[in-house]
């Protein structure tokens, strides 16, 4: 087939070939960027956390006295340990999705010039790794004399565990074990290193800082209390929870339950990750809106060309013309004018994510999403110029003759 005629047609509607492409081009750039935000969002709330989300619940208490903490720990441990079906109760400083951070810029000289990056600490009590359920992958487990008293957010000098990702972003390609870090002037040393712990409030850092966390055995005392971590079987956990939740009224009259925080880990996770959700559907619900909207817009234009084009169609059909040639015209014009609107959706996609960029802690647009776009539209473009093409295409030639 000629392509010399068409571009010939296309030049005599400039306007209206000009205003098609445009669409198509914000129907490109709107849906690169939207499904990346979607797989984006999508692999943020299916993060693994590290930990046994499933056997774990949180406590969280406020508004007790700072000079109260130890009693209030000792109080409290004893009693939600007489729960039935509790599997173990220690302090701890926050839990995965639980979104009170300790977060922290550390640096792997004591000068502080090599600075690695703004990471997460767990303080955590006795009995609190294990009950985590987390992964040891190298290096060894807490020992009860690594359990130091909290001076300011964690312990000053201290033995720690990093995640497997913060260790290869802090030293990479040697072994971390025995490696130092420090925050200021306190001091800490790698003595092991587990598979995964997710940050308290994942994303704030970015994608590649989810799992940027550090375990500090810490002695539950007057700067560590309040904060507790339950463990229970699946099965038990919410009666567990809401036996715990009743029971601190009795234990723990001088304190507010927090009911937002004090929940399982599961449903903090969902809490967390609602909003993204929800975002997530949106996008799909615009994707949805722009590819009818577009497909409409082929549909129309094509239909009104068609139309206008009877008399050309019969004479061509007289001269010799198939169905096939006639139906081949249509896609291949629609085909270009796809091609000029995906070419430009290309540019502005790259525009509106550094846009993006600006305002969302987001990564630059990966080059694959933009074939992906292409395909889509090339495809739907071909799907809705198909009826109008095939109207066209049974046009006969004697309608060439009625004309005259």
């Amino acid at each position: 087939m000629l392509i010399r005629p068409i571009f010939a047609s296309l030049r005599k509607h400039r306007l209206a070939t000009f205003l098609i492409a445009m669409e198509i081009a914000l129907a490109c750039a709107v849906l690169c960027n939207a499904c990346f935000l979607i797989v984006n969002r999508v692999q943020q709330i299916r993060i693994h956390s590290g930990v046994d989300e499933s056997a774990l619940a949180a406590i969280r208490l406020t508004g007790f006295d700072d000079g109260q903490g130890v009693d209030l720990n000792a109080r409290v441990l004893s009693g939600l340990a007489k729960v039935p079906g509790m599997q173990s109760v220690s302090v701890i400083s926050a839990v995965p999705f639980g979104g009170f951070a300790n977060n922290a810029g550390i640096a792997t000289d004591a000068a502080g010039k090599q600075f690695a990056g703004v990471v997460n600490f767990y303080s955590g009590g006795p009995g609190s790794f294990k009950a985590l359920g987390l992964q040891l992958i190298a290096g060894r487990l807490p020992q009860d004399g690594d359990y130091q008293p909290v001076i300011h957010f964690v312990p000053d000098d201290a033995l720690v565990w990093v995640t497997k990702s913060l260790a290869d972003h802090a030293w990479p390609g040697v072994d971390p074990l025995g490696k130092e870090f420090w925050v200021g002037k306190p001091h800490f040393r790698v003595a092991g290193v587990v598979a995964h712990l997710a940050r308290p409030a994942p994303g704030e850092g970015g994608p590649s800082t989810i799992d940027w966390s550090v375990f500090v055995p810490s002695q539950p005392g007057a700067h560590f209390a309040g904060s507790y971590l339950l463990r229970a079987s699946p099965a038990q956990l919410p009666r567990v929870l809401r036996d715990a939740r009743a029971a601190i009224a009795r234990i723990a009259p001088d304190a507010v339950l927090d009911t937002a925080a004090s929940q399982s880990v599961t449903n903090l996770r969902e809490s967390f990750f609602q909003q993204d959700g929800s975002m997530a559907r949106i996008l799909l619900g615009v994707i949805a809106a722009m590819l009818l909207v577009t497909a409409l817009g082929i549909v129309g234009l094509a239909s009104f060309w068609v139309a206008q084009r009877r008399r050309q169609i019969g004479i061509r059909r007289a001269l010799g013309a198939t169905r096939g040639d006639i139906l081949r015209y249509f896609q291949t014009e629609n085909f270009l004018i796809v091609s000029l609107g995906i070419a430009l959706g290309m540019l502005i996609a790259y525009v509106l994510n550094a846009v993006l960029m600006e305002f969302y802690e987001l990564p630059h647009l990966p080059l694959y999403y933009l074939p992906i776009g292409a395909f889509a539209l090339w495809a739907l473009g071909q799907l809705a110029v198909l009826g109008p093409a095939l109207r066209a295409s049974h046009v006969p030639p004697v309608v060439a003759t009625r004309s005259v």
